[in-house]
């Protein structure tokens, strides 16, 4: 969270004073410290105040010219950590096993147990249900509550529900409930060592969702959920050894780790050239720097010497991706900006627009497949999703009867109605058309960058790179019989297999019509061939040769 109020100064005179909570950090947290780093040094009369439950404060007082360090003591109370004799050998049967020994043998008081992502909670849920109808009236009654992002809201709510008399709850969730939220009766917590991460790799523009231990800094939050409210227990379901000497300090900054092309963007933009050389607190490595300026260079946004163009300029006005904004702006020329800024809208509320819960998931297939027909594939589909919503007076019945996340609707809303307000700020008037095909067009002039072809063996291939990849299984792509042979996706996701998120079937002419210095007939010219300018985006003699 980030809060910027008005304070006054010992003599009267007003300062801003920034105040920063967000553990762990940001990207965009990162870009905000190195420029209220330069205000600082130029403007006494502003005052910095950065706080934070993990944050290594001696790092931050030396990155901020040695500034003062204020230690104020927490309210929490004491918690008892208990960790493993031996690690184990499959840390969801320890967690469920540990929820039980906790429920027969430990004093009343609700436990929080830390998962990984969906597929773990929904097993560790499972599993918890069927060992405690087994056990039967042995047992008393165990409430259990899991807790994930695409879970809907309603379902969300029952973790803050109080517990009756006699019974427990169990809330089962992911690093969400680190410093998101707050529950309620929270005493016992069972931290796995474990969350997924995000870690985009610049060369092949993948991104990968991947189980990593956690850090200490975060193992240490996690045990402070059980003393918000009484003394608590945190069982670790790891060695002392390896939390000593297996688990980093702190989580690796998402700075580090991160798709650059919207911060370079908007770094140029704020008049910042000399990207390798401003100021961040953990610098980005200089490769992801340079794929940041490639793709904004093929994308029109920097001409031939790193400046930023006029296409550049308006793009930079949208807060999203610089290929998504490239989209609405390229929606001008076709006559389609409302649908582009819809698509938009809810490609940003993520992967929890559809919900599809397990015991119902024939029925939740179903529904998604029927949004699918008319073309235009996912994006087609989240289309439909939108204007039929919207159609239904916005209603959360339909919502339900659709299996579709009433909040993430919600949150596209007030999205799309951003991105109307800022089309009126770059002159694009918001056009409509109903032909797919001319939506397709627009997509593709904005990611003509995520093109791929079937090959003859029957998997997609990259044009760029030449990397196999494969359709996500929640695609609405997956369950054509005949897969086109060219497509455009949204992003690329590594999980077990190199997926291709939200796809598009495409027409090879038109990449040679939206980028034709890009294409040459329907084939992408040899990577190694195409150069960037010398130094682009960079200072003189910055770029390695």
């Amino acid at each position: 969270m980030k809060l910027l109020q008005l304070g006054l100064r010992e003599d009267g005179v007003a300062c801003d004073t920034v105040t920063h909570r967000s553990p762990p950090r940001r990207l965009h947290t990162d870009v905000l410290f190195g420029l209220i780093k330069d205000i600082a040094r130029f403007r006494e009369d502003i005052k910095i105040v950065i706080s934070s439950a993990t944050m290594n404060a001696e790092a931050f007082s030396t990155y901020f010219d040695d500034a003062a360090i204020f230690n104020i003591p927490g309210r929490t109370y004491d918690v008892e950590i208990l960790y493993t004799k031996a690690p184990e050998a499959d840390y969801l049967d320890a967690a469920v096993v540990s929820v039980l020994q906790t429920h027969v043998s430990q004093p009343p008081g609700d436990i929080l147990v830390f998962l990984t992502g969906q597929e773990e909670i929904e097993a560790a849920v499972e599993n918890l249900l069927e060992r405690t109808k087994a056990l039967g009236a042995r047992i008393k009654e165990l409430l259990i509550c899991p807790i994930y992002a695409s879970l809907p809201s309603e379902q969300q709510a029952k973790i803050f529900e109080p517990t009756p008399e006699g019974a427990r709850k169990v809330v089962i969730g992911t690093n969400i409930a680190e410093t998101s939220l707050t529950i309620e009766g929270i005493c016992y917590v069972i931290d796995t060592g474990f969350c997924k991460q995000k870690t985009y790799n610049p060369r092949s523009g993948i991104e990968s969702l991947i189980v990593t231990p956690i850090s200490q800094a975060q193992a240490a939050q996690r045990a402070g959920r059980a003393g918000r409210t009484q003394p608590g227990t945190c069982f670790r379901l790891y060695t002392k050894w390896s939390f000593a000497h297996e688990l980093e300090e702190d989580t690796i900054p998402e700075i580090q780790r991160t798709n650059m092309n919207s911060v370079v963007l908007m770094l140029k933009s704020l008049g910042i050239h000399d990207l390798l050389h401003f100021d961040f607190m953990d610098p980005p490595p200089a490769e992801m720097l340079i794929r940041a300026l490639e793709q904004l260079y093929a994308l029109g946004s920097l001409n031939d010497r790193g400046e930023l163009t006029k296409l550049g300029r308006r793009m930079a006005e949208f807060p999203c991706d610089p290929q998504l904004s490239k989209t609405i702006i390229v929606g001008d020329k076709y006559g389609c900006v409302s649908e582009c800024i819809t698509v938009g809208a809810m490609l940003n509320a993520g992967n929890a627009v559809y919900y599809r819960p397990k015991d119902r998931a024939v029925h939740a297939d179903n529904a998604r497949m029927n949004f699918a027909r008319g073309g235009g594939g996912d994006h087609g589909a989240l289309l439909r999703v939108y204007n039929q919503w919207r159609e239904a007076d916005m209603s959360t019945q339909w919502c339900f009867e659709n299996y579709i996340q009433a909040k993430s609707m919600v949150r596209a809303r007030d999205v799309r109605d951003q991105f109307a307000g800022l089309c009126e700020r770059v002159e694009l008037e918001l056009s409509e058309a109903s032909d797919v095909e001319v939506l397709s067009k627009a997509i593709c002039g904005g990611y003509f960058y995520n093109a791929a072809k079937l090959a003859s063996s029957g998997e997609y291939k990259t044009v760029k790179q030449q990397k196999t990849v494969y359709v996500h299984p929640s695609s609405v792509m997956a369950h054509e019989e005949v897969l086109p042979k060219w497509v455009c996706y949204h992003e690329l996701a590594f999980t077990s297999k190199e997926y291709m998120r939200n796809v598009l079937p495409i027409e090879p002419e038109w990449l040679c019509e939206i980028a034709p210095h890009y294409y040459q007939t329907s084939e992408l010219r040899d990577s190694r061939k195409q150069k960037m300018p010398k130094g682009v985006g960079l200072s003189a003699g910055a770029l390695p040769t």
